[in-house]
């Protein structure tokens, strides 16, 4: 096959993907009932990618060759398999990294996001609550996260095995249970993924706790939930949390604390951001 038949194939490929992917399945908001298109748009694609509609165009039509950054953003944002994932690297010429990546960069958005953030902790987790990125309340609520190596930036890892963070936490069993029903429904969606069993094997022994609420099974999902506090500065906090999802990477959430106005808990983060 010619590089131009690839580069067809390559397109076809990629309008027959978007044409079976629904716009609820990728978290767009609802389409109204003047919609024509099959599936997901092109201009849909490329901002779930990240990239120009007028690329992602080009690129479906065979005018323009992907680099293996953005053929990874694409085949995130078409939920491909495995398998598929490979076919577009083969049919781009293109070199696919071999495995999931253990730790990838925060989303720049998110980043961006974090930055805009002054006076509410926020952070972005990966997939096996890996600490991503993190803003300077977020530091001052928890720990500070630069001094740590990278793999011990893993928030129940830290949870469980940091003092300093564990302390923090008056009911800490039911965050750090809380935290282990998380990595649970995680090891449900990917069973194969080395780097969390590694995580769950290391935790297992290391603590007892772990080790007994793991084999439990029970699950939890990130939605939203309450955070009881004790900080060493500003004292007492009933903090709100929240998890919002990353729609151009599912598996990058942003985490915030916030508390309601007026309340203690709003003057003490008010007053961590002064301090």
């Amino acid at each position: 096959m010619t590089g131009d038949a690839h580069r067809s194939e390559l397109g076809d490929f990629l309008q027959a993907r978007r044409a079976e992917l629904s716009p609820d399945a990728v978290g767009l908001p609802g389409v109204g009932p003047r919609r024509r298109v099959r599936g997901l748009r092109r201009e849909e694609v490329a901002a779930l990618a990240s990239i120009s509609t007028d690329f992602y165009t080009r690129l479906e039509q065979g005018r323009r060759r992907a680099s293996e950054e953005v053929l990874a953003a694409i085949a995130r944002a078409l939920r491909l398999s495995d398998d598929e994932r490979a076919y577009v690297f083969e049919l781009s010429g293109r070199e696919q990294q071999t495995g999931r990546p253990s730790r990838p960069r925060a989303h720049p958005q998110l980043r961006r996001l974090l930055g805009d953030l002054v006076t509410t902790p926020a952070v972005v987790l990966g997939r096996r609550t890996d600490i991503l990125a993190w803003n300077p309340m977020a530091a001052a609520l928890f720990t500070d996260f630069g001094r740590l190596s990278e793999k011990d930036r893993n928030f129940v890892r830290l949870v469980f095995c940091d003092p300093g963070v564990r302390a923090l936490y008056p009911h800490w069993e039911h965050a750090a249970r809380n935290g282990v029903a998380q990595l649970r429904r995680e090891a449900a969606r990917d069973p194969d993924d080395p780097e969390l069993a590694a995580l769950v094997e290391e935790l297992s022994t290391l603590d007892e706790d772990f080790r007994r609420w793991w084999t439990a099974h029970q699950v939890a999902v990130r939605g939203a939930g309450v955070n009881e506090v004790r900080h060493p500065i500003v004292g007492d906090l009933t903090l709100d949390w929240a998890a919002l999802v990353c729609t151009a990477d599912p598996d990058q959430q942003l985490f915030t604390w916030t508390a309601d106005p007026g309340t203690p808990s709003h003057d003490a983060l008010r007053r961590l951001a002064s301090g």
